[in-house]
């Protein structure tokens, strides 16, 4: 038997850094940085994950045959000239990340060297070829895993290397991309300009999403002046409002701009019906572009089957629309569709586009990050002097969680490998009942101290889902935001957000069996088979490890810690104290 193709993909110096490890086309380890050096998009060197990568002794360095980077440095150079030649010297702003990134295939070669010489004490040992991969074919090679045979793809972000749209035609182990539009002509970016208009920080677009659903349509019809839309699925941006190409994330609007929609809120301003207006304006704008994308895909490409990528990919309600409102007839988006997914998609790429090789792994899970053991439990849950119980019987333990679940307490659930992307989905999650809207203002009060209007998840039993949603096809990845069903309104309270709709997680038991079996106890025990699921975090990364998930459990107001078979209630006071101790100093 011929040895395995080990290829590891990496990203570095932009956000949201990390590393993915294929073998023979199979994700085995998918590592962000920010869940071990605790920064959120971190743009670090994800050494940390290097490390954790090698230091069980599974794989080595000499393993590896190739190194992918999701970024065409030349290409991305060529755009790069391009601004500075034709652009005011400003727009540079904008392009600094990328410009770190046209430096990444040297930094790591020489960190790697580096890693290598302290390691082995072998500096001219020989490393792996650095395969550089386009940044929209690496997004858009997370088709390779899909459930698709054959598909359309599109890719949204901010940027890639020369474009910030672009369509593909995919069939078995081939992608062709068919058309793209132009690199500073973005909805990712315009999207996060508005955002930091509205007085929120880059990367929490999906609270403007949210209030979005707040206000009402007074800013649409100008909105429209921002994003014109133009045949052939194209669009551009309005540059009599927008200055993005110029003045980046400094100044990305125009004076006409702030006449028409009125000044950047200040942060902790408080929120008017001007800001709900303009984020309305936003979001119903942005869909319109995304659908009319997507219907210029669908009409000049055969497939009904569509995957989404790119940052935009995670515009859970323009997805939702675009499964109802084109002739899609199925939608996949990954867990990872931003660039925490662009390692694996740069060594998906190289994998079957590059070297050829048959598809045969289907990505119907998120657990590809790291585990801990129980005995790495007990021993972090007796350095901060917590009280334990361990329950043997998993049947025993779903019903007591169900049980608390049901009595309106709120439950940590840390479990196995942690999920890859920006959303918990069942192994990182903090659990509550849906039935009731106290519960989520409790957990905005004791726990995650969010803005009121912002929505929590239902998580459903996926043979049970249609009962609940107007949906027809799983979504286990939270991508997609359909309708409650009306006679469910009042049964789900917590789980649906103003405009009606619910960012649903389907489960199935075969993907991830506990916390299937925890949902169906919930259901068993209330004739609800539906449970909130949020983040097990608090203004922090996702937490990884089990003293970060106590330290969580201990700062906020959470009333059970359930990691893996052991169960938690000890909220004594010294622990507490310490924690917060610590916390405070760690920064």
């Amino acid at each position: 038997m011929p040895a395995p193709v080990n290829i590891l993909g990496l990203i570095s110096r932009t956000h949201d850094t990390g590393l993915a490890l294929l073998r023979d086309g199979v994700p085995e380890v998918i590592y962000e940085e920010e869940r071990f050096n605790r920064e959120k998009h971190t743009k670090a060197f994800p050494d940390r994950c290097v490390e954790a990568l090698f230091s069980n002794g599974d794989i080595d360095f000499a393993d590896i045959d190739y190194l992918t980077i999701p970024w065409d440095t030349k290409a991305l150079a060529g755009s790069f000239y391009n601004v500075v030649t034709g652009e005011l010297p400003s727009s540079l702003n904008l392009l600094r990340p990328a410009a770190h990134a046209t430096q990444d295939g040297a930094v790591v070669n020489l960190w790697m060297r580096l890693q290598v010489a302290l390691r082995r004490k072998l500096a001219t040992m020989k490393l792996p070829p650095l395969i550089q991969v386009g940044h929209h074919d690496a997004h858009a090679s997370i088709y390779f895993v899909s459930p698709f045979e054959e598909a359309s793809v599109v890719v949204m972000d901010g940027y890639g290397d020369v474009s910030a749209t672009s369509a593909y035609e995919a069939a078995g182990n081939k992608l062709e991309q068919k058309w793209r539009l132009g690199f500073f002509d973005s909805l990712g970016m315009l999207y996060t300009c508005a955002t930091q208009h509205l007085g929120f920080k880059p990367f929490e677009e999906g609270t403007v999403m949210a209030l979005a659903a707040c206000g009402e349509d007074t800013y649409v019809d100008k909105f429209r002046k921002v994003i014109m839309l133009e045949d052939e699925g194209r669009f551009r941006l309005n540059r009599d409002y927008t200055s993005i190409h110029t003045h980046g994330l400094i100044r990305p609007f125009t004076q006409k701009f702030i006449d028409t929609f009125g000044p950047a809120r200040e942060p902790g301003e408080e929120l008017s019906p001007r800001h709900m207006d303009l984020a309305y304006a936003v979001q119903a704008v942005t869909e319109e572009a995304v659908l009319h994308i997507v219907r210029h895909i669908a009409r000049t490409q055969p497939s009904r089957n569509l995957v989404i990528s790119g940052g935009v990919g995670l515009n859970c309600v323009a997805n939702a629309r675009i499964l109802r409102d084109t002739s899609f007839e199925r939608v996949w988006v990954p867990p990872c569709a931003s660039d925490t997914g662009a390692p694996l998609g740069s060594a998906l790429w190289h994998y079957h586009q590059t070297l050829g090789h048959e598809r045969g792994f289907e990505l119907t899970h998120p657990f590809f990050g790291k585990a801990y053991s129980e005995k790495e439990v007990i021993a972090a849950l007796n350095e901060a002097g917590l009280a334990y119980e361990k329950i043997e019987d998993d049947k025993e333990l779903f019903a007591r969680v169900a049980g608390n679940l049901a009595d309106h307490k709120i439950v940590g659930w840390f479990q196995g490998r942690y999920e890859i992307g920006p959303r918990a989905l069942g192994n990182r999650s903090i659990l509550a009942d849906p039935r009731s809207l106290k519960v989520k203002d409790l957990i905005n009060a004791r726990i995650k101290y969010r803005e009121p209007f912002r929505p929590f998840a239902p998580a459903v039993l996926m043979e049970r889902a249609g009962e609940f949603f107007e949906v027809d096809q799983p979504d286990p990845y939270m991508t997609m935001a359909p309708r409650v069903r009306p006679d469910k309104v009042d049964v789900i309270p917590a789980a649906v957000h103003v405009d009606g709709t619910g960012r649903i997680q389907t489960v199935r038991r075969e993907d991830n069996p506990r916390y299937y079996s925890v949902i169906e106890a919930f259901g068993d025990l209330t004739g609800v088979p539906v449970l909130i699921n949020t983040s097990f975090n608090k203004h922090e990364p996702i937490v990884t490890t089990p003293s970060e998930a106590i330290s969580c459990y201990l700062r906020t107001e959470m009333d059970v810690l359930v990691m893996g078979n052991i169960y938690v209630t000890d909220r004594n006071e010294a622990a507490r104290k310490r924690v917060q101790a610590a916390f405070k100093m760690a920064g």
